[in-house]
């Protein structure tokens, strides 16, 4: 069984530069990627699941979002606050940031659970990201776990900056494109997982046969705003 052993920590400690953090106990990353299907699985060994810290995480998570916006945006109601923060954090943009980073990769799983593709699961990668959270501010402290939390999110705090934090984010993009009457988009299914009851999609979105963006979702229409959604973000940078 794999728990917290020589080859296990270095692992970690490998997957620690790329989250930009070194930790002082690598055990908090380790609990933030064990799932408890895996923590069932080996009861005898009284392993820890990282629910507790995906709780404390998504508290941070929110707490750390919700004061850059109320600090960077001093004209924005509540109700615009609250709007934009449920741009930014939502299920699909924290799985798409831990599919970026190879979260999946690292996560314990029991067999059950890694048969039916819990690796790419949207849900599972965005409660782990959350875990991460938690176990950089345990860790680490509020500080580091702010610089975390922003630098990650900073396309979709960007997006806020533009005054685009709305949810449909297709029909943005369609009247972004069609400023050029010649322009074309569609999107296209690149590939799903998981069963049935909790698929994962992937969906990319072409502008004149060009991929512009491409975005993950339970459902295709979640996919298809987030790959819209990430176009957006591209001809921003571009300033097109």
């Amino acid at each position: 069984m794999n728990t917290l052993n020589e080859e296990r920590k270095d692992e970690l400690n490998t997957f620690s530069h790329t989250l930009g953090i070194t930790f002082f106990d690598i055990s908090f990353l380790h609990q933030a990627l064990t799932h408890t299907s895996y923590a069932n699985e080996v009861k005898k060994l009284h392993v820890i699941h990282n629910e507790r810290l995906e709780f404390l995480g998504d508290a941070v998570l929110e707490l750390i979002v919700s004061s850059y916006l109320y600090c960077n945006f001093p004209n924005l109601p509540e109700g615009e606050l609250t709007k934009a923060r449920a741009s930014v954090v939502c299920e699909a943009t924290l799985a798409k940031r831990a599919h970026l980073l190879d979260v999946g990769k690292h996560l314990l799983f029991g067999k059950g659970e890694l048969a039916t593709g819990g690796r790419n699961r949207a849900s599972i990668l965005a409660d782990a990201f959350e875990a991460i959270i938690g176990a950089i501010y345990l860790d680490q402290g509020i500080d580091n776990a702010t610089s975390f939390v922003l630098g990650q999110l900073k396309d979709d705090l960007d997006i806020v900056k533009k005054g685009k934090y709305v949810q449909d984010y297709k029909t943005l993009l369609q009247e972004v494109v069609q400023k050029n009457s010649d322009s074309k988009i569609h999107y296209e299914l690149i590939s799903e997982s998981g069963p049935d009851h909790d698929k994962l999609f992937h969906i990319a979105v072409f502008i004149n046969q060009h991929q512009s963006g491409s975005g993950f979702g339970k459902s295709k229409k979640e996919a298809e705003q987030c790959a819209a959604k990430e176009a957006l973000l591209k001809i921003n940078k571009i300033n097109i």
